[in-house]
């Protein structure tokens, strides 16, 4: 057992201790984090056109807070992208989020120093809910791959901007980042026929033990290792033994991606957004 999977075990039980004590008390959690938002946005446009002064209860905020969509909020985003500051939170974002929607069309999400924790640590505690439960750490050792946007970033009123799963990729911890595929140079690919054959240049003959991804990318760079090889993923990467993945409903794609890897391993779901990292699968024992 290397270095890693060593350490990941007692921070992992560190974890799911916290995870225990903010779970087993969620409405006292709640009020506090609700209490705390109210109270760091009220020196904002945002928080003053909506009397956030006068907010003490969560009546309070649903009476003067009401449900609105992205074209709604859009006029204190454009205040944002004007380089205007302390609007919908204190300061400027650390970074704009863009996505793209039926409804508004090119949207850009904002995400504070305050925000990115949420999306870095709720990936982190996923995986180690997994190796709290089970044990099984040993993956961490093994190469690990991160099927993601391009990490590289464009400026909207100097503030970085980027697909999330490129921008979250500047996040990846450190101790993660030697054995992580593929290369920033591969990820910074635009062509995705390009870059996935690239990525199978770089993860062939590497050691692979996690695979994380969207269902629909995770599946084509299977098909192309398939067609290349004329085996099964787990004869390819006979250690693979986790899978990671978000962002679509799995169940559409759940036989197929088991038939290409040719054996049932563990997995877990995560449910990330630019809006927040909204929830994570933290047990193998439900379904």
């Amino acid at each position: 057992m290397g270095i890693r999977a060593v350490l990941a075990k007692p921070f992992a039980a560190y974890i799911a201790s916290q995870t225990k004590e903010w779970s087993s008390k969620p409405v006292q959690f709640q009020d506090k984090v609700f209490d705390q938002l109210v109270a760091s946005g009220r020196q904002t446009v945002f928080g003053k056109d909506h009397g956030f002064e006068s907010i003490k209860s969560y009546a309070d905020f649903k009476k003067q807070v009401p449900i609105r969509d992205y074209e709604d909020l859009k006029p204190y985003v454009e205040k944002v992208l004007h380089g205007e500051s302390n609007i919908l939170w204190k300061g400027k974002p650390a970074y704009f989020a863009k996505t793209s929607g039926t409804t508004s069309g090119t949207k850009y999400i904002p995400i504070t120093k305050d925000s990115i924790p949420n999306h870095i640590n709720s990936a982190r505690n996923a995986i180690l809910s997994y190796v709290h439960e089970t044990g099984n750490a040993t993956f961490l050792d093994g190469g690990l791959i991160f099927l993601s946007g391009s990490p590289e970033l464009d400026l909207k009123a100097g503030i970085n901007t980027g697909r999330l799963s490129g921008i979250v990729n500047h996040h990846v911890p450190g101790y993660l980042r030697t054995n992580q595929k593929p290369s920033y140079a591969t990820n910074c690919i635009e062509d995705w026929e390009e870059k996935l054959e690239e990525i199978i240049d770089e993860t062939l003959h590497v050691n692979m033990t996690l695979i994380s991804g969207i269902p629909p990318w995770v599946q084509m760079y299977f098909d192309r290792i398939q067609a290349r090889t004329g085996k099964k993923i787990k004869d390819v990467f006979p250690y693979f033994s986790m899978f990671v993945y978000g962002g679509v409903n799995f169940e559409p794609y759940r036989a197929k991606l088991f038939e290409s890897i040719g054996k049932k391993i563990d997995s877990v779901e995560t449910y990330p957004a630019s809006e927040g990292f909204i929830a994570y699968q933290d047990s193998q024992r439900a379904e």
